[in-house]
């Protein structure tokens, strides 16, 4: 009897444990996309957001990279159009993933509202030395505390920038890609 008791209590026991809810969060990737001639593609930084809001319970699936309207000599000489793109699954899944951060609703929030600021920033907003994409993923670093640099060298090239980004804040224990 008492071993049946015990397997009853264990059974209850996993039952609740299965039954509760899992622990509500929302991960920020810092992703890098090499670039390629084939593709038609320069290289690129960007954001994925995923996970659940704590506070609603809804899911979050959504990727930012700013970038420049459209592509062609105009962007070498100054600022032109401006967008905030997102990836199709099967091209994040091409990227390459640096690191992640868990974030709190607030900090969701704020992101979100960063990006709304890009986008609808009026007039010229992209420019290749001042403004890409990699400013874009620089800003949404510095919002979740993380410690960023500009190295004039690493402007262009984002996998690169993410990796000197990952060693300057070792508590990410990112490896370099």
């Amino acid at each position: 009897m008492r071993a049946w008791l015990n397997r009853l209590v264990l059974m209850l026991a996993l039952a609740l444990l299965a039954a509760a809810p899992a622990a509500a969060a929302v991960r920020l990737h810092f992703h890098s996309f090499n670039g390629s001639v084939m593709a038609g593609r320069y290289p690129h930084a960007f954001i994925v957001l995923e996970g659940t809001l704590e506070e609603s319970g809804r899911v979050v699936n959504e990727n930012y990279g700013f970038s420049a309207r459209s592509v062609g000599p105009a962007v070498l000489s100054g600022p032109v159009e401006h967008m905030v793109m997102s990836e199709k699954p099967a091209q994040i899944a091409r990227t390459n993933r640096h690191f992640t951060i868990t974030l709190s609703d607030a900090q969701y929030h704020r992101i979100i509202a960063e990006v709304r600021a890009w986008q609808n920033a009026p007039g010229k907003f992209y420019d290749l030395d001042t403004r890409n994409c990699i400013h874009f993923v620089v800003r949404m670093a510095e919002l979740v505390g993380l410690k960023v640099d500009y190295p004039r060298e690493l402007l262009r090239r984002p996998k690169k920038w993410l990796n000197h980004i990952a060693a300057l804040n070792p508590a990410l224990g990112a490896r370099p890609l």
